[in-house]
């Protein structure tokens, strides 16, 4: 007998109620859902959701095989071509070959040394914001969920068109926040209306995309048009490494629409994901002033009093990067994204029927008992060195893993260690009387009903 054939134990499934299954369960409590059937499931579990059967895995093992061992036969799910409504064919939907074109055509602008040029534009913007909270009057809670998504999208804008497009980005940052809930609820919809339908949630949608295409094709015919013209000035910037970048093979460049599908995928996850890392990350020291202590010890030690960060001097800030890696595991952006196999795929004792939708939970193995002492508390001591050594690799797997692993980790990580080192060092964070902020599960995990904190600059 094969291997698959052996692999004959049925897979265990959660009761739903009559045609709709599981949704309710899962669209009142996403997080509470799953989470009891971590604590009632070993290794796989189905459930359907939106008249979908789907297969959650709960291990790290599975997460590896599927991610890198067994990586050609699982492809992005169903629910990429939600996102593909906006993202079009970028790197996060498109698959097989194409998928290893456009990779290998984006990751030189992504190389450690091309993203120390993008750090004095971090450093930059965070200064400005610093300044502008000096002036706020310490009693007053700021909206740090609206700060950081305004900051990070300062960043990605100018890390993406280096020209200053300040005068576009609260109509950019409104139209992001309308295509993510649109999205969301797409996915979760028994019936998807199709988007050329007049509702009102599509008009807003349509809308909005459009005021973002608008801009990022203005831009791209921009550049094209001072090449034609030859009165193209060099511009410093992730556009203009994907706009020179050549297939090695063909010679071929990226057409108007890849280039467009690449940078809007580049500008949703680089500033949406980063902007609510961030925000966990502030409402975490704000709860554990102690970290926050260490945080700006150790950036007081390793850049001094009134030094700047570069891509050199925030490889010292070690304990910062701890803080960073313990928010993404207690709240990863990408809390949960879905695969599904070509062929039936054997999965031990199991098997997984081909095109049939399995799921992937960062949140769940980031709390996964097993591997994580004390898992729902904050300790960033869980990534000291000795302790990475002692779990599965894929126990922790903010930014995915395999081949697919997200292309700008490293622009986030950098980021997120120098804007946290910026405004640690320059302000003391403390909850509000709602000291208790709850995850909201949608396209990321962003702070339920936002997050206000109070701020006190640290020289007062």
């Amino acid at each position: 007998m094969t291997t698959l054939q052996q692999a004959q134990r049925p897979i265990p499934q959660v009761k739903g109620a009559p045609l709709v299954g599981n949704t309710f369960q899962f669209i009142r409590d996403p997080l509470g859902f799953l989470t009891r059937l971590q604590q009632q499931y070993d290794r796989l579990v189905r459930f359907t959701i939106a008249n979908r059967l789907v297969t959650l895995t709960l291990t790290p093992e599975d997460a590896r095989h599927i991610l890198q061992e067994n990586n050609k036969v699982f492809v992005k799910s169903d629910a990429y071509k939600v996102l593909s409504l906006f993202l079009g064919n970028g790197l996060l939907n498109s698959e097989g070959d194409f998928w290893r074109r456009q990779r290998r055509l984006a990751q030189p602008a992504f190389h450690r040394q091309r993203l120390a040029l993008l750090a004095d534009t971090m450093v930059q913007e965070t200064q400005e914001l610093t300044e502008r909270w000096k002036q706020h009057e310490a009693e007053l809670p700021i909206d740090i969920s609206e700060e950081m998504m305004k900051l990070t999208l300062a960043i990605v804008t100018r890390s993406l068109f280096s020209s200053d497009v300040k005068k576009h980005l609260g109509s950019i940052s409104q139209s992001v926040t309308t295509i993510i809930e649109f999205a969301y609820v797409q996915l979760h919809s028994f019936i998807q209306i199709p988007i050329h339908y007049p509702t009102p949630a599509n008009i807003r949608y349509r809308r909005a995309v459009e005021k973002v295409e608008g801009i990022i094709y203005e831009i791209i015919n921009q550049r094209r048009a001072e090449k034609r013209n030859g009165t193209d000035r060099r511009y410093d910037d992730l556009l203009e490494m994907l706009m020179e970048a050549r297939d090695e093979e063909t010679g071929e460049q990226m057409t108007d629409k890849q280039l467009r599908d690449e940078v809007t995928t580049i500008f949703m996850a680089g500033h949406e994901t980063t902007a609510n890392a961030l925000s966990w990350a502030l409402y975490l020291l704000a709860k554990h002033p102690a970290v926050a202590g260490k945080v700006r010890e150790e950036v007081d030690r390793v850049l001094g009093p009134e030094g700047i960060p570069t891509a050199e001097t925030v490889r010292g800030l070690t304990y910062t990067l701890q803080v960073v890696q313990e928010t993404m595991r207690l709240y990863p952006p990408a809390w949960l994204f879905g695969r599904k196999p070509i062929a039936d795929e054997p999965m031990g004792e199991f098997r997984l029927p081909a095109n049939l939708g399995v799921l992937i939970c960062p949140y769940l193995l980031h709390r996964d008992p097993k591997y994580w002492p004390n898992p729902n508390q904050f300790n960033p001591d869980n990534f000291l060195p000795e302790r990475i050594k002692e779990r599965p690799a894929y126990a922790y797997i903010p930014f995915g893993g395999g081949p697919r692993l997200c292309i700008g980790n490293n622009f986030a990580l950098m980021e997120m260690q120098i804007l946290l080192a910026l405004l640690v060092r320059a302000f003391d964070f403390r909850t509000t009387r709602r000291s208790v902020i709850e995850p909201e599960p949608g396209i990321t995990l962003r702070p339920r009903g936002g997050l206000r904190l109070r701020i006190k600059p640290v020289s007062d």
